[in-house]
């Protein structure tokens, strides 16, 4: 198995391209070529965990937080980020991060938790913007059947529960084939007309080098006529955050402590309590603040996150339950959503779960 094979089944699940722009995720260390035959899962690719994957002889590290997030001037064994790197380059091991390319996704960072919490019925709390593009081009009506099949095979017209969506127009076309062409139809320096349909469809932003690719290939035209809009158009299954219903209400008392014991943790810090009943949960794995209001406006009574400042708690306006529950515990359950992914994937591949706790944060 190459690391590319692997990176390629996590993009499919993951794709790169919504990643954060801010954000370092992809390979940062190694060869797409390389031949590995264990790979180690982890949370944070610190150096404890790279002399994990040594003795674990494992050539590839997937992990979630990038170890390199800003740029690197030295690489010597000053940091605790260059001496993780140097050790991986040393010891000819990979590193992959996958980081917000997950964040985005329904099922990934927020899926372990909420699976644990048992809420049905989700959607994303902020839907990602611009992720969804259209084509709009024009084929000669006895070539758009061979046209429209290449398309679809190239992921174009799905739309949510639906695929191979498009609409189509018949009209007439017209061009004047110059000299130096070589028209599929028609005569160098004479005006051309023939029966043409213009074809419409969708697709996902992160297809659009495969689409193009596919128009290209399949139409009949040396010169194809297109044209690609991002829409305005937001997805459900794509954005920041998770929200979704408890099967049952539960008071504000018995939810914050289920929600301890899953998280496992020592402390949780949260607004004032109101006395309701919690029945719609909001998740955000890491920094969530930012998407406070937009919990709210969906009708969260308790929105889990990390990294709320004094002022964030303020923000609840005696309408929502916020709950602080750690960067880390907010996340904890990453590592395992990824070894689920990789396991059914390649489920006869060693795929080893770090045992490295790379939490920075302890509480007394």
């Amino acid at each position: 198995m190459t690391v590319g094979e692997i990176t390629s089944c996590l993009e499919t699940w993951a794709p790169l391209a919504y990643a954060e722009d801010f954000d370092n995720v992809g390979l940062l260390v190694g060869s797409h070529a390389q031949n590995v035959k264990k790979v180690l899962v982890t949370h944070d690719a610190l150096e404890e965990v790279i002399d994990e994957a040594i003795a674990e002889n494992c050539e590839l590290v997937v992990c979630f937080h990038p170890i390199i997030f800003k740029g690197l001037k030295k690489l010597t064994y000053a940091t605790y980020v260059s001496r993780a790197v140097t050790k991986a380059i040393k010891h000819d091991i990979s590193i992959y991060a996958m980081h917000t390319a997950l964040d985005v996704q329904l099922n990934g960072v927020n899926a372990g938790l909420a699976n644990a919490l048992g809420l049905v019925d989700r959607t994303v709390i902020q839907p990602a913007k611009g992720t969804i593009q259209k084509l709009n081009t024009y084929v000669p009506n006895k070539q758009l059947k061979a046209v429209q099949e290449a398309l679809f095979a190239a992921g174009a017209g799905a739309m949510g529960h639906y695929d191979e969506c498009s609409f189509t127009v018949v009209g007439e076309g017209g061009f004047k084939p110059l000299k130096g062409s070589k028209p599929f139809v028609g005569t160098n320096g004479t005006r051309h007309t023939a029966e043409e349909t213009q074809l419409h469809m969708i697709f996902p932003k992160h297809l659009h080098t495969m689409v193009i690719k596919a128009l290209l290939e399949a139409h009949p035209y040396e010169t194809v006529a297109y044209e690609i809009t991002t829409l305005e158009n937001s997805r459900s299954d794509l954005g920041m955050g998770c929200i979704g219903n408890l099967p049952t209400g539960e008071q504000e008392s018995d939810f914050l402590k289920k929600l301890k014991a899953i998280l496992g943790t020592p402390v949780l810090r949260h607004s004032a309590l109101l006395g309701n009943h919690i029945k719609r949960v909001a998740i955000l794995g890491g920094s969530g603040s930012f998407a406070i209001e937009s919990a709210m406006v969906q009708g969260a009574d308790a929105y889990i996150t990390a990294d709320l400042k004094y002022h964030d708690f303020f923000r609840a306006e005696a309408s929502c339950l916020l709950v602080d529950v750690g960067h880390y515990e907010s996340e904890q359950f990453t590592k395992t959503t990824i070894m689920e992914h990789l396991n059914k994937n390649f489920p006869n591949f060693a795929f080893i779960s770090s045992k490295t706790d790379t939490n920075p944060v302890h509480y007394f």
